[in-house]
Protein backbone atom coordinates (compact mmCIF):
# COMPACT_ATOMS: atom_id res chain seq x y z
CA UNK A 1 0.00 0.00 0.00
CA UNK A 2 2.92 2.68 0.33
CA UNK A 3 3.28 2.45 -3.47
CA UNK A 4 1.11 4.73 -5.39
CA UNK A 5 0.46 4.46 -8.66
CA UNK A 6 -0.01 6.82 -11.45
CA UNK A 7 -2.79 7.04 -13.80
CA UNK A 8 -3.16 8.48 -17.44
CA UNK A 9 -6.19 8.99 -19.45
CA UNK A 10 -6.33 8.95 -22.92
CA UNK A 11 -9.39 10.72 -23.43
CA UNK A 12 -11.56 12.88 -21.12
CA UNK A 13 -15.68 13.51 -21.54
CA UNK A 14 -18.40 12.28 -19.92
CA UNK A 15 -17.18 8.23 -18.97
CA UNK A 16 -13.50 10.19 -18.33
CA UNK A 17 -14.77 12.12 -15.64
CA UNK A 18 -16.68 8.80 -14.75
CA UNK A 19 -13.14 6.95 -14.13
CA UNK A 20 -11.45 9.63 -12.61
CA UNK A 21 -14.41 10.39 -9.64
CA UNK A 22 -13.46 6.30 -9.09
CA UNK A 23 -9.93 6.84 -8.58
CA UNK A 24 -10.67 9.79 -6.59
CA UNK A 25 -13.52 8.15 -4.12
CA UNK A 26 -11.93 4.33 -4.06
CA UNK A 27 -10.51 4.88 -0.61
CA UNK A 28 -13.84 6.11 0.76
CA UNK A 29 -15.83 2.97 -0.61
CA UNK A 30 -13.37 0.47 -0.01
CA UNK A 31 -10.82 0.25 3.14
CA UNK A 32 -8.18 -0.79 2.52
CA UNK A 33 -8.04 -0.10 -1.28
CA UNK A 34 -6.13 -2.44 -3.38
CA UNK A 35 -3.63 0.45 -4.13
CA UNK A 36 -3.36 3.83 -3.86
CA UNK A 37 -4.04 5.35 -7.23
CA UNK A 38 -3.24 9.61 -8.22
CA UNK A 39 -4.35 11.14 -11.38
CA UNK A 40 -1.03 12.12 -13.16
CA UNK A 41 -1.82 12.32 -16.90
CA UNK A 42 -4.83 13.70 -19.22
CA UNK A 43 -4.75 13.64 -23.11
CA UNK A 44 -7.90 15.17 -25.48
CA UNK A 45 -7.77 16.35 -28.56
CA UNK A 46 -7.46 19.87 -27.89
CA UNK A 47 -4.54 21.52 -25.54
CA UNK A 48 -7.27 24.09 -24.11
CA UNK A 49 -9.30 21.12 -22.88
CA UNK A 50 -6.26 19.22 -21.67
CA UNK A 51 -5.45 22.17 -19.48
CA UNK A 52 -9.06 22.47 -18.15
CA UNK A 53 -8.92 18.52 -17.24
CA UNK A 54 -5.94 19.35 -15.63
CA UNK A 55 -6.80 22.40 -13.62
CA UNK A 56 -10.16 21.16 -12.70
CA UNK A 57 -9.10 17.58 -11.58
CA UNK A 58 -5.23 18.10 -10.71
CA UNK A 59 -3.33 16.07 -13.25
CA UNK A 60 0.16 16.63 -13.57
CA UNK A 61 0.55 16.72 -17.01
CA UNK A 62 -1.95 17.96 -19.88
CA UNK A 63 -0.97 17.54 -23.49
CA UNK A 64 -3.17 16.66 -26.89
CA UNK A 65 -0.74 13.94 -27.79
CA UNK A 66 -1.80 10.30 -26.73
CA UNK A 67 1.59 9.22 -26.91
CA UNK A 68 2.82 11.86 -23.89
CA UNK A 69 0.49 9.49 -22.02
CA UNK A 70 0.91 5.96 -23.37
CA UNK A 71 4.58 6.42 -23.37
CA UNK A 72 5.30 8.53 -20.41
CA UNK A 73 7.95 6.74 -17.59
CA UNK A 74 5.68 8.39 -15.04
CA UNK A 75 2.34 6.88 -15.73
CA UNK A 76 1.62 2.84 -14.49
CA UNK A 77 -1.85 3.00 -15.65
CA UNK A 78 -3.57 3.87 -19.11
CA UNK A 79 -7.47 4.66 -19.13
CA UNK A 80 -8.40 4.10 -22.72
CA UNK A 81 -11.63 6.63 -22.66
CA UNK A 82 -11.49 8.44 -25.85
CA UNK A 83 -14.03 7.97 -28.76
CA UNK A 84 -14.05 4.49 -30.44
CA UNK A 85 -12.12 4.54 -33.73
CA UNK A 86 -9.29 5.57 -31.73
CA UNK A 87 -8.80 2.61 -29.18
CA UNK A 88 -6.77 0.51 -31.56
CA UNK A 89 -3.88 3.23 -31.97
CA UNK A 90 -4.55 4.20 -27.95
CA UNK A 91 -3.80 0.23 -26.82
CA UNK A 92 -0.90 -0.82 -29.32
CA UNK A 93 0.87 2.24 -27.98
CA UNK A 94 0.34 1.67 -24.21
CA UNK A 95 0.55 -2.03 -24.60
CA UNK A 96 4.03 -1.38 -26.46
CA UNK A 97 4.87 0.50 -23.21
CA UNK A 98 3.96 -2.19 -20.72
CA UNK A 99 1.50 -0.20 -18.99
CA UNK A 100 -1.63 -1.49 -17.20
CA UNK A 101 -4.71 -0.98 -19.58
CA UNK A 102 -8.36 -0.13 -18.22
CA UNK A 103 -10.76 0.01 -21.68
CA UNK A 104 -13.95 1.36 -22.50
CA UNK A 105 -15.97 -0.76 -24.38
CA UNK A 106 -16.46 -1.57 -27.17
CA UNK A 107 -12.68 -2.37 -27.77
CA UNK A 108 -12.17 -0.78 -31.02
CA UNK A 109 -14.57 -0.06 -33.74
CA UNK A 110 -13.38 -2.31 -36.13
CA UNK A 111 -13.14 -6.34 -35.59
CA UNK A 112 -9.79 -6.09 -37.65
CA UNK A 113 -8.62 -3.76 -35.05
CA UNK A 114 -9.74 -6.01 -32.67
CA UNK A 115 -7.29 -8.36 -33.82
CA UNK A 116 -4.89 -5.99 -34.06
CA UNK A 117 -4.82 -5.99 -30.41
CA UNK A 118 -5.09 -9.68 -29.89
CA UNK A 119 -2.17 -10.29 -31.92
CA UNK A 120 -0.26 -8.14 -29.73
CA UNK A 121 -1.28 -9.89 -26.60
CA UNK A 122 1.47 -12.57 -26.28
CA UNK A 123 3.79 -9.70 -26.08
CA UNK A 124 2.06 -7.97 -23.50
CA UNK A 125 2.98 -7.97 -19.69
CA UNK A 126 0.21 -5.54 -17.96
CA UNK A 127 -2.64 -6.13 -16.63
CA UNK A 128 -5.56 -5.38 -18.28
CA UNK A 129 -9.77 -5.21 -17.92
CA UNK A 130 -12.51 -4.12 -20.01
CA UNK A 131 -14.78 -1.52 -18.36
CA UNK A 132 -18.11 -4.01 -18.83
CA UNK A 133 -19.67 -2.38 -15.33
CA UNK A 134 -23.25 -4.09 -15.66
CA UNK A 135 -21.50 -7.33 -13.92
CA UNK A 136 -20.64 -5.57 -11.13
CA UNK A 137 -24.02 -4.48 -9.09
CA UNK A 138 -24.50 -6.50 -6.26
CA UNK A 139 -27.35 -8.09 -8.14
CA UNK A 140 -25.97 -9.06 -11.18
CA UNK A 141 -22.71 -10.62 -9.23
CA UNK A 142 -25.87 -12.55 -7.31
CA UNK A 143 -27.24 -12.93 -10.63
CA UNK A 144 -24.06 -14.73 -11.77
CA UNK A 145 -23.28 -17.18 -8.34
CA UNK A 146 -26.91 -18.29 -9.05
CA UNK A 147 -26.14 -19.82 -12.68
CA UNK A 148 -22.52 -20.65 -11.91
CA UNK A 149 -24.66 -22.79 -8.50
CA UNK A 150 -26.82 -24.06 -11.29
CA UNK A 151 -29.45 -22.24 -10.01
CA UNK A 152 -31.72 -22.06 -13.69
CA UNK A 153 -30.86 -25.58 -15.08
CA UNK A 154 -30.43 -25.72 -18.24
CA UNK A 155 -30.66 -22.06 -20.25
CA UNK A 156 -33.87 -22.75 -22.45
CA UNK A 157 -34.33 -18.49 -23.61
CA UNK A 158 -33.47 -15.37 -22.86
CA UNK A 159 -34.52 -11.47 -23.22
CA UNK A 160 -32.67 -8.73 -22.93
CA UNK A 161 -32.35 -5.05 -23.96
CA UNK A 162 -30.30 -1.87 -23.45
CA UNK A 163 -32.64 1.53 -23.76
CA UNK A 164 -31.93 4.79 -24.13
CA UNK A 165 -34.78 7.75 -25.32
CA UNK A 166 -32.27 10.39 -26.66
CA UNK A 167 -32.30 10.34 -29.76
CA UNK A 168 -36.08 9.63 -30.08
CA UNK A 169 -35.74 13.80 -30.68
CA UNK A 170 -35.25 14.56 -34.09
CA UNK A 171 -33.72 17.63 -33.31
CA UNK A 172 -31.13 15.64 -31.50
CA UNK A 173 -27.69 16.52 -33.03
CA UNK A 174 -25.50 13.98 -33.98
CA UNK A 175 -22.73 13.41 -31.31
CA UNK A 176 -19.97 10.94 -32.29
CA UNK A 177 -21.46 7.95 -30.72
CA UNK A 178 -24.28 8.25 -33.94
CA UNK A 179 -21.22 9.08 -36.25
CA UNK A 180 -20.34 5.85 -38.13
CA UNK A 181 -16.57 7.98 -38.95
CA UNK A 182 -16.09 7.67 -35.48
CA UNK A 183 -17.18 4.07 -34.71
CA UNK A 184 -20.37 5.33 -33.44
CA UNK A 185 -23.98 3.46 -33.60
CA UNK A 186 -25.69 2.15 -30.79
CA UNK A 187 -24.80 -1.60 -31.48
CA UNK A 188 -21.11 -0.89 -30.57
CA UNK A 189 -22.46 1.66 -27.99
CA UNK A 190 -25.06 -0.15 -25.73
CA UNK A 191 -25.44 -3.12 -27.63
CA UNK A 192 -21.70 -4.25 -26.16
CA UNK A 193 -22.92 -3.93 -22.80
CA UNK A 194 -25.85 -5.85 -23.14
CA UNK A 195 -24.41 -8.38 -25.28
CA UNK A 196 -21.88 -8.88 -22.62
CA UNK A 197 -24.58 -9.20 -20.09
CA UNK A 198 -26.29 -11.93 -21.69
CA UNK A 199 -23.00 -13.93 -22.81
CA UNK A 200 -22.08 -13.83 -19.34
CA UNK A 201 -25.22 -14.79 -18.31
CA UNK A 202 -26.30 -17.50 -20.45
CA UNK A 203 -22.61 -18.71 -21.93
CA UNK A 204 -20.99 -18.74 -25.30
CA UNK A 205 -22.80 -17.20 -28.69
CA UNK A 206 -23.20 -19.75 -31.36
CA UNK A 207 -25.39 -17.78 -33.80
CA UNK A 208 -26.80 -14.18 -34.20
CA UNK A 209 -29.98 -12.69 -36.88
CA UNK A 210 -29.96 -9.26 -36.73
CA UNK A 211 -31.32 -6.05 -38.08
CA UNK A 212 -31.38 -2.53 -37.87
CA UNK A 213 -32.53 0.83 -38.52
CA UNK A 214 -31.94 4.74 -38.64
CA UNK A 215 -35.04 6.76 -37.15
CA UNK A 216 -33.86 10.05 -38.87
CA UNK A 217 -32.08 10.43 -41.80
CA UNK A 218 -30.32 13.46 -41.20
CA UNK A 219 -30.18 15.33 -37.79
CA UNK A 220 -28.63 18.90 -37.20
CA UNK A 221 -25.18 19.32 -36.86
CA UNK A 222 -23.34 19.91 -33.19
CA UNK A 223 -21.17 22.76 -34.82
CA UNK A 224 -23.77 24.41 -36.84
CA UNK A 225 -27.01 23.23 -35.32
CA UNK A 226 -28.78 25.11 -38.25
CA UNK A 227 -27.23 22.70 -40.91
CA UNK A 228 -28.48 18.94 -41.19
CA UNK A 229 -25.51 16.36 -41.84
CA UNK A 230 -26.80 12.95 -42.74
CA UNK A 231 -27.03 10.36 -40.07
CA UNK A 232 -24.76 6.27 -41.31
CA UNK A 233 -24.52 4.39 -37.85
CA UNK A 234 -28.27 3.01 -36.36
CA UNK A 235 -29.92 3.89 -33.34
CA UNK A 236 -31.89 0.52 -32.94
CA UNK A 237 -30.98 -2.73 -33.07
CA UNK A 238 -32.52 -6.15 -32.40
CA UNK A 239 -31.22 -9.29 -32.71
CA UNK A 240 -32.13 -13.04 -32.11
CA UNK A 241 -29.28 -14.51 -30.75
CA UNK A 242 -28.53 -18.86 -30.04
CA UNK A 243 -25.89 -19.83 -27.89
CA UNK A 244 -23.63 -22.87 -27.82
CA UNK A 245 -26.27 -24.99 -25.21
CA UNK A 246 -28.82 -24.43 -27.86
CA UNK A 247 -30.80 -21.44 -25.73
CA UNK A 248 -32.45 -18.68 -27.90
CA UNK A 249 -33.38 -15.22 -27.04
CA UNK A 250 -33.73 -11.95 -28.43
CA UNK A 251 -30.95 -8.47 -27.45
CA UNK A 252 -32.62 -4.94 -28.05
CA UNK A 253 -30.03 -2.18 -28.54
CA UNK A 254 -32.04 1.23 -28.89
CA UNK A 255 -31.65 5.20 -28.52
CA UNK A 256 -35.01 5.92 -29.76
CA UNK A 257 -37.29 4.06 -27.04
CA UNK A 258 -39.15 6.95 -26.25
CA UNK A 259 -39.92 7.32 -22.10
CA UNK A 260 -37.10 5.05 -21.02
CA UNK A 261 -33.93 6.77 -19.54
CA UNK A 262 -30.70 4.43 -19.02
CA UNK A 263 -32.52 1.15 -18.95
CA UNK A 264 -30.46 -2.60 -18.99
CA UNK A 265 -32.90 -5.21 -18.47
CA UNK A 266 -32.30 -8.95 -18.53
CA UNK A 267 -34.74 -11.78 -18.18
CA UNK A 268 -33.45 -15.58 -18.37
CA UNK A 269 -36.00 -18.74 -17.90
CA UNK A 270 -34.20 -22.11 -17.13
CA UNK A 271 -35.53 -25.26 -16.81
CA UNK A 272 -35.52 -24.89 -12.86
CA UNK A 273 -36.05 -21.17 -11.90
CA UNK A 274 -35.34 -18.09 -13.42
CA UNK A 275 -34.28 -14.32 -12.73
CA UNK A 276 -34.18 -11.13 -13.64
CA UNK A 277 -33.21 -7.51 -13.41
CA UNK A 278 -33.77 -3.84 -14.65
CA UNK A 279 -31.01 -1.62 -13.81
CA UNK A 280 -33.46 1.04 -13.39
CA UNK A 281 -34.42 -0.66 -9.94
CA UNK A 282 -31.08 -2.10 -9.09
CA UNK A 283 -31.39 -2.76 -5.52
CA UNK A 284 -33.18 -6.39 -6.79
CA UNK A 285 -32.62 -9.58 -8.46
CA UNK A 286 -35.14 -10.89 -8.79
CA UNK A 287 -35.88 -14.66 -9.09
CA UNK A 288 -38.80 -17.19 -9.24
CA UNK A 289 -38.12 -21.11 -8.37
CA UNK A 290 -40.43 -23.66 -10.20
CA UNK A 291 -39.97 -26.02 -7.59
CA UNK A 292 -41.78 -23.71 -5.04
CA UNK A 293 -45.38 -25.17 -3.62
CA UNK A 294 -48.29 -23.56 -5.33
CA UNK A 295 -50.93 -25.07 -2.99
CA UNK A 296 -52.53 -23.71 -1.32
CA UNK A 297 -53.66 -21.06 -2.82
CA UNK A 298 -50.47 -20.67 -4.67
CA UNK A 299 -48.62 -21.40 -1.88
CA UNK A 300 -45.50 -19.83 -1.95
CA UNK A 301 -44.63 -19.89 -5.59
CA UNK A 302 -44.06 -16.34 -7.10
CA UNK A 303 -41.47 -13.90 -8.33
CA UNK A 304 -38.90 -12.97 -5.46
CA UNK A 305 -37.50 -9.82 -5.30
CA UNK A 306 -33.68 -10.74 -3.12
CA UNK A 307 -32.46 -7.42 -1.90
CA UNK A 308 -29.00 -6.84 -3.03
CA UNK A 309 -28.87 -3.29 -2.41
CA UNK A 310 -25.22 -2.45 -1.99
CA UNK A 311 -23.97 -5.91 -0.48
CA UNK A 312 -20.68 -6.05 -1.87
CA UNK A 313 -18.33 -8.05 -0.58
CA UNK A 314 -15.39 -6.60 1.95
CA UNK A 315 -13.25 -4.74 1.71
CA UNK A 316 -16.68 -2.52 0.52
CA UNK A 317 -18.11 -1.12 3.65
CA UNK A 318 -19.10 2.65 2.20
CA UNK A 319 -21.83 3.55 2.57
CA UNK A 320 -23.08 1.06 4.19
CA UNK A 321 -25.33 -2.53 2.85
CA UNK A 322 -28.66 -0.99 3.01
CA UNK A 323 -28.34 2.28 1.12
CA UNK A 324 -29.92 2.31 -2.28
CA UNK A 325 -27.12 1.33 -5.06
CA UNK A 326 -26.71 3.56 -7.91
CA UNK A 327 -24.94 3.21 -11.44
CA UNK A 328 -21.58 4.89 -10.77
CA UNK A 329 -21.39 2.42 -7.82
CA UNK A 330 -21.01 -0.26 -10.44
CA UNK A 331 -18.08 1.46 -12.20
CA UNK A 332 -16.55 1.89 -8.52
CA UNK A 333 -16.71 -2.19 -8.34
CA UNK A 334 -15.49 -2.66 -11.96
CA UNK A 335 -12.59 -0.79 -11.55
CA UNK A 336 -11.91 -2.52 -7.74
CA UNK A 337 -11.91 -5.58 -10.00
CA UNK A 338 -9.02 -3.98 -11.78
CA UNK A 339 -6.75 -2.95 -9.14
CA UNK A 340 -7.11 -5.67 -7.22
CA UNK A 341 -5.75 -7.81 -10.34
CA UNK A 342 -3.03 -4.69 -10.66
CA UNK A 343 -1.76 -5.13 -7.02
CA UNK A 344 -2.33 -8.77 -6.76
CA UNK A 345 -0.38 -9.34 -9.97
CA UNK A 346 -3.24 -11.43 -11.17
CA UNK A 347 -5.46 -10.78 -14.73
CA UNK A 348 -9.13 -9.87 -14.12
CA UNK A 349 -12.16 -10.69 -15.77
CA UNK A 350 -13.13 -9.08 -17.95
CA UNK A 351 -10.22 -8.57 -19.65
CA UNK A 352 -9.28 -7.62 -23.02
CA UNK A 353 -9.94 -10.84 -25.27
CA UNK A 354 -13.73 -10.39 -24.04
CA UNK A 355 -13.53 -7.33 -25.75
CA UNK A 356 -11.74 -8.99 -28.94
CA UNK A 357 -15.13 -11.66 -28.59
CA UNK A 358 -17.22 -8.86 -28.22
CA UNK A 359 -16.24 -7.86 -31.27
CA UNK A 360 -15.97 -11.03 -33.24
CA UNK A 361 -19.61 -11.05 -31.93
CA UNK A 362 -20.91 -7.99 -33.35
CA UNK A 363 -19.17 -7.53 -36.26
CA UNK A 364 -20.94 -10.92 -37.18
CA UNK A 365 -23.98 -9.57 -36.71
CA UNK A 366 -23.37 -6.42 -38.76
CA UNK A 367 -22.77 -9.13 -41.57
CA UNK A 368 -25.91 -10.77 -40.74
CA UNK A 369 -27.63 -7.57 -41.38
CA UNK A 370 -26.07 -7.12 -44.44
CA UNK A 371 -26.66 -10.12 -45.68
CA UNK A 372 -30.38 -10.45 -43.60
CA UNK A 373 -29.43 -14.43 -43.16
CA UNK A 374 -28.28 -16.32 -39.94
CA UNK A 375 -24.32 -15.84 -39.02
CA UNK A 376 -21.89 -18.57 -37.41
CA UNK A 377 -20.53 -16.28 -34.80
CA UNK A 378 -18.76 -19.24 -32.85
CA UNK A 379 -15.25 -18.95 -31.68
CA UNK A 380 -12.71 -19.74 -33.85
Amino acid sequence: MAQVLRVGFVGFGFIGKVHAYCHLNMPLFYDPPPVRTTLAGVCTSRSETARQAKERFGFDIATDNYRDITGSPDIDIVHITGPNVFHRDHLLSAMAAGKHIYCEKPLTAEVQEAHDVDRALPDYRGIHQMCLQNRFFPATLRAKQLVDEGFLGQVLSFRAAYLHSGSADPEAPLKWKLDQAMGGGVLLDLGSHVIDLVRHLCGEFEQVLMDSSIAYPQRPSVSDPTRKVAVEAEDLTILLVRTASGALGTIEASKVATGTEDELRIEIHGSASALRFNSMQPNYLEVYERESPDEPIGGTRGWKAIATVQRYPKPAGFPGPKFSVGWIRSHLACLHNFLTGVAEAKMPDPGLPVGVRLQEIMAAAQQSRDTRSWVDCSPT
